[in-house]
């Protein structure tokens, strides 16, 4: 009889055991949804979106052992992977991929802002400016270079940055930062564009950085073509730019689009140039940790990291066999065809979680501002 009682008091208290675990994994089950279905429910006041140009995973994969600090990759908590072939080729260039981010669609390599049969179509800054949402750009190349025209031009060759900064000129953008004053004055068609610039309510700055946010806006031309290298000692103008972009553009009520360009990341994978390319790449990485820093304290901002190409057929590869060495190698001088990881944080990070065409950059933030 007592081994019976035993028994069945054992029973008991499995039975318990049992259902405090069923009823501990729904609480968490709830709290997760709950928590999901919040976050879902909280729509990105701000969108920061941050182009490596050239940049694959192994360009990324740099970050982690030539950083000497933490690498800001590490912050992010999606991830995906977006295929970039153009309508034209397979292997993409910079405008196409870039008109893909800026108006989500498929062209011809070369193409700034117009489709496949050279139609001008809607940017997203054209889009959201509609709607009174402040719009910057800040870049490492020229200003007219391929991959920041994709947001405010419309012309059929890249090659054309006299166009495309008269373009720039009569655009929506609010703020910008990068090189290309050659293309402004001392133009072929005698036009001064800063003139322009200026009867346009912009402070145009040409020599230094601002040190503050002033309270028109901003053209900052630093250098006649692309801005410096940072092995020829460019400094820290990537991440500054960005932070001043942001001091700038963050003081509209109804939000802002930035649109960051680490340039050279791409022109050292050209030049099969490993510390042009790594140190280029630790400079965004920096500009990157710019961006979560406000992100994080102001809640109310999406942070998109991703990249138009690879370049270079780039690898981090064992130096002769040595395991614990590594040796930068590059397969090529062009571009690749690899698929490109993108990294999101903040509100509706999730969205971007996943395979996809590049174009879904542009639908997916769009739907963002749209709601």
């Amino acid at each position: 009889m007592k081994r019976i009682l035993n028994s069945l008091f054992l029973l008991f208290l499995i039975t318990v055991f049992l259902y405090s675990c069923k009823q501990q994994k729904e609480t968490i089950n709830s709290s997760q949804n709950s928590e999901v279905t919040s976050n879902k429910s909280k729509k990105p006041k701000n969108i920061i979106l941050l182009i490596g140009d050239g940049m694959g995973l192994s360009q990324v994969s740099s970050s982690l052992f030539y950083n000497e600090n933490d690498s800001n990759f590490d912050r992010f908590s999606t991830i995906g992977l977006i295929k970039t072939s153009s309508s034209s080729d397979l292997i993409t260039d910079s405008a196409a991929s870039a008109t893909a981010f800026a108006s989500g669609i498929k062209t011809y390599n070369g193409a700034v802002g117009v489709t496949k049969d050279s139609i001008s179509i809607e940017t997203i800054v054209e889009l959201i400016s509609k709607k009174g949402i402040s719009t910057g750009l800040v870049s490492t190349s020229s200003i007219t270079h391929a991959t920041p025209a994709c947001f405010y031009a419309h012309v059929k060759s890249r090659r054309s940055e006299e166009d495309i900064a008269t373009y720039l000129v009569h655009s929506d953008i609010d703020f910008f930062a990068g090189g290309g004053s050659k293309f402004f004055k001392n133009r072929e068609d005698g036009k001064n564009l800063i003139s322009v610039l200026k009867e346009k309510g912009f402070e145009v700055s040409s020599k230094e950085l601002p040190k503050k946010v002033s309270n028109k806006k901003q053209a900052i031309l630093l250098s006649k073509k692309g801005m410096p290298k940072m092995i020829e000692g460019r400094g820290d103008f990537l991440p500054n730019a960005t932070k001043l972009a942001i001091e700038s553009l963050s003081g509209n009520e109804n939000g802002f689009f930035l649109m960051v360009e680490g340039s050279q990341i791409d022109w050292g994978g050209h030049d099969n140039d490993s510390e042009y390319l790594i140190t280029e790449l630790l400079d965004f990485d920096k500009t990157i940790g710019v961006a979560l820093d406000f992100a994080k304290q102001n809640g109310e901002t999406l942070v998109i990291v991703t990249a138009d190409h690879e370049t270079g057929g780039f690898t981090l590869a064992a130096d002769d066999g040595d395991y614990n060495k590594i040796k930068p190698v590059f397969s090529s001088s062009s571009h690749s065809a690899t698929m490109i990881p993108v990294f999101a944080e903040g509100p509706e990070s999730l969205e971007f979680g996943g395979i996809y065409e590049n174009t879904e950059i542009y639908t997916k933030m769009v739907s963002l501002f749209s709601e």
